[in-house]
């Protein structure tokens, strides 16, 4: 039977009757109350075996991942889950499936009565067997065996390494649980859970909490990789920047500043891209630690007479790989303000070699306007001589038209004579009259 059937986001809710009245609820409220009753612990009992499998989901949205787990449920012969869930469970093929959607990762739970020996016997395929296609590669699997073992449990511990295997009571002796955190020929962690007279409800408890365990421990883990693949290009670039902060020192051109800015901002956005993706990986690492030691907490592990507990172990060997990604994610941060850092004093550089640039270029226009202002200046002068001239040699020919003609009474010598000044100041005051005509218009535009 499914454990939820509400829609995530939740519906038409029915109004609540109290007494004599009805009250509109909320559109999420069943939902709510429904979430304290998910995944409930199953009921199990001696002897059981259980495969566990987490597949990493990085193509199927939602909605698909559970039309996939809705025709696995349906081709074996079991209730598919409700359209919009995220988790179910039905008996299927003799035994019961439990399927799970999480944000990166799709679990199946599979348990069965056992043929053989549940700890050492083949391992029961069930639903996983030909038809099954997963949502993606294996990331985490275990094996469980719940047996009853009153007497001397050392006979049962025997398939196990004792190089690191761990032994602890739980639910206060009522249970011992085992597992040496190694894969077998099938690849599969295996775990046992000895009881000794543990109810079927703590039981059950106990095993979620080890499968949990067992999928978050190497969820967890997935940190590792992305931080040992990610720390050569850290190293590279600190190498790189303190080149290139040596070269800056080295530097005064404005050219060669301008070449080390940007091989800088080539950096930064190198080392974005990485810290982008390594830490949307380490803040699943830290979510995915604390509900794995919440889980250990759980189980209130009292160590076996020889023999450690899984919290101490896991302890011991992933808290050094839970310090190598947080020492990565340090420098990876210190070299981001380093870079930045960098690229604001030498864009500060750049700046002013820009600005003494400009100033420079101001400097050397107003130069070249002065000059050709003079230059101006004389033109106008050599014109106004020019223009002027013209105009007196008009003068002359007319007069001397005139004069012979025996209409002009003097000489054309003094006609051009006394035009002389006349004509040279109308030059200069039309020539003034234009060039001022002139420097309104331009006025007017700007």
């Amino acid at each position: 039977m499914s454990d939820e059937t509400t829609p995530e986001n939740g519906g038409t809710a029915e109004p609540v009757t109290i007494g004599y009245r009805r009250f509109e609820a909320h559109q999420d409220r069943q939902s709510v109350l429904d979430e304290i009753h998910a995944r409930p612990f199953p009921l199990i009992r001696p002897p059981l075996r259980v495969v566990s499998l987490s597949f990493m989901n990085t193509t199927m949205t939602p909605d698909e991942c559970t039309a996939m787990a809705a025709d696995l449920y349906v081709r074996h012969g079991g209730k598919p889950p409700d359209p919009g869930a995220r988790y179910h469970r039905a008996k299927i093929d003799g035994g019961v499936l439990r399927w799970e959607c999480h944000n990166e990762f799709v679990s199946f739970v599979w348990r069965c009565p056992p043929e053989e020996d549940p700890l050492v016997g083949p391992v029961p395929m069930g639903p996983f067997g030909e038809g099954f296609t997963p949502p993606g590669p294996l990331v985490g699997g275990g094996r469980f065996a719940l047996i009853e073992v009153l007497g001397d449990i050392e006979p049962t511990l025997e398939p196990f390494d004792r190089r690191s295997l761990c032994v602890s009571e739980v639910e206060e002796g009522a249970a011992i649980i085992a597992t040496d955190f190694r894969q077998d020929d099938n690849g599969l962690t295996r775990y046992a859970i000895i009881s000794r007279g543990i109810s079927e409800a703590r039981a059950g408890a106990v095993f979620q909490r080890l499968q949990e365990v067992e999928t978050y421990r190497s969820m967890t883990l997935l940190g590792l990789p992305a931080a040992r693949k990610a720390t050569p290009t850290v190293d590279r670039i600190e190498q790189e920047l303190a080149d290139l902060s040596h070269e800056a020192r080295q530097s005064g051109e404005l050219a060669s500043n301008r070449a080390l800015l940007s091989r800088l901002t080539e950096l930064a956005s190198e080392l974005e891209a990485d810290v982008s993706r390594f830490s949307y990986r380490m803040s699943a690492t830290q979510a995915y630690d604390e509900v794995l030691q919440i889980r250990l907490d759980a189980l209130n592990e009292k160590a076996w007479p020889g023999y450690g507990t899984l919290k101490t172990f896991l302890a011991r060997r992933m808290n050094p790989a839970l310090r190598t990604c947080q020492s990565l994610e340090k420098r990876q941060n210190q070299l981001a303000t380093k870079l930045a850092r960098a690229i604001d004093v030498l864009r500060a550089r750049v700046a002013i070699d820009v600005e003494h640039q400009n100033v420079a270029l101001l400097n050397s226009m107003n130069r070249r306007a002065k000059l050709q202002l003079r230059l101006q200046q004389t033109v106008e002068g050599l014109s106004i001589g020019a223009i002027s001239y013209y105009l007196l040699g008009i003068i002359g020919y007319a007069a001397k038209g005139l004069k012979e003609a025996h209409v002009l009474p003097v000489r054309p010598e003094i006609v051009v004579g006394i035009a002389v000044p006349l004509v040279v100041g109308f030059v200069y005051w039309m020539t003034r009259r234009v060039r001022r005509r002139h420097a309104e218009k331009d006025k007017d535009n700007d």
